[in-house]
């Protein structure tokens, strides 16, 4: 069997496995929320499934996947329950860190089949170095969704001499380095008291003069320390991670629509003699909040499909094409929240309970477009790009 045939196999495979799982993670939605963490029978068959191995090399028993199967896995997910399609894509991205390191370092790291890597910023942070190879790392790093699974998590740093000095670039940039450690050596502390994705463990961890090997660390400059030859790879994690936001979003904010076309069939508004059904204004809710899930989601695996094709083809990531992927991916999130909030407030008083299929939902999405994925302001970036400005590639 041909590398192409046996991609093609394993896509279907994962996108299968992953709509096995969706009543099972579903059902257990209600302890993912309560306990603040994936549950670890959910986790378990999550593992079992392969699901964190999508964007993981083969050379680490990865399954490589193309973008369009990752955002299919990642939005079957989400319907089940948004914080566990959001620790997926979390995870799936940092996994991409593999593809840096050097092939003994990513084998330690990625080798065991439940090995997971997360990560978060951190404000006030450094790494000075200590001898030829390695630093002293210490901060606090925040925003770690997944970390209480995780084997390992990245503390992203910027350098320093040992004497203090900002360690620079050629065009006097202070350079940053993401520095891998096992998870059992960091200090947590439990922050992640929230009203969305409340499942998702986002923590806070810390490291105080903590030494770090440079081999087992990696630039976010994703072209400058590639080692895997893959298209995949070729392709910024930050896009993934895009990608795979969005397909958290679209995944929760369909299931309240689905839901709620059918709970307005029967459900009589105190004082009124005829279902929400026959509610004019709801009806045109209904159809334009049809219109932007389908078309936003069209438009976003149209975008992922013709730059996936290119980068197969060219082995290069352009601008352009990240312009592109950045509009998509920024749209169907914001698409996905007016939705969610139109379906919240047209079910009326029964959407405000917590037993009925809109509460978690409407307040998961409404957290996923607080992150940095979420922000509208880059489709500013878009519109200035479109029209022969210099866009700004620092999240772009």
């Amino acid at each position: 069997m041909d590398m192409h045939a046996n991609v093609g196999r394993l896509r279907t495979e994962l996108i299968e496995k992953a709509e096995a799982l969706a009543p099972v993670i579903e059902a257990a939605a209600p302890r993912i929320e309560a306990e603040r963490r994936i549950v670890p029978d959910i986790l378990r068959a999550m593992h079992g499934a392969r699901l964190f191995r999508m964007l993981l090399p083969r050379s680490v028993d990865g399954e490589e996947v193309d973008p369009e199967t990752f955002y299919r896995v990642v939005e079957r997910v989400a319907m089940a329950d948004a914080s566990a399609g959001w620790c997926l894509c979390q995870a799936s991205g940092c996994a991409m860190a593999a593809a840096y390191l050097e092939p003994d370092v990513a084998k330690k790291v990625f080798g065991a089949p439940g090995s997971v890597l997360a990560w978060g910023p951190g404000p006030k942070v450094k790494a000075v170095a200590d001898g030829a190879d390695g630093y002293r790392v210490t901060g606090s790093w925040a925003f770690a969704s997944g970390g209480r699974h995780a084997t390992w998590l990245g503390a992203d740093c910027p350098l320093f001499a040992a004497d203090g000095t900002p360690i620079r670039d050629a065009n006097g940039r202070q350079v940053l380095r993401v520095f891998l450690v096992p998870t059992e050596e960091v200090q947590w502390t439990d922050i992640w008291n929230v009203i969305g994705l409340r499942g998702t463990a986002s923590d806070q961890f810390a490291l105080t003069d903590h030494y770090v090997r440079t081999d087992h660390s990696i630039t976010r400059d994703f072209m400058r320390e590639r080692r895997e030859s893959g298209p995949l790879y070729r392709m910024s994690a930050l896009y993934l991670y895009a990608i795979g936001f969005a397909g958290v979003a679209l995944g929760t904010a369909r299931p309240m629509l689905d839901t709620f076309m059918t709970f307005a069939r029967d459900k009589y508004p105190r004082g009124v003699k005829s279902p929400i059904r026959d509610n004019n204004v709801v009806q045109l809710g209904v159809g334009q909040s049809e219109a932007k899930l389908q078309s936003a989601r069209a438009l976003l695996l149209q975008s992922v499909r013709e730059v996936w094709a290119e980068v197969q083809k060219t082995g290069t990531f352009t601008v352009p094409q990240r312009m592109q992927l950045r509009m998509a991916t920024t749209h169907a999130i914001q698409m996905a929240r007016e939705v969610s909030h139109f379906v919240y407030h047209a079910a009326g008083a029964t959407a405000i309970f917590h037993d009925n299929p809109y509460e978690r939902r409407f307040r998961d999405i409404n957290t996923v477009t607080q992150q940095l994925q979420g922000r509208l302001s880059h489709l500013e970036n878009v519109g200035n790009f479109l029209m022969g400005g210099e866009p700004d590639l620092t999240f772009a």
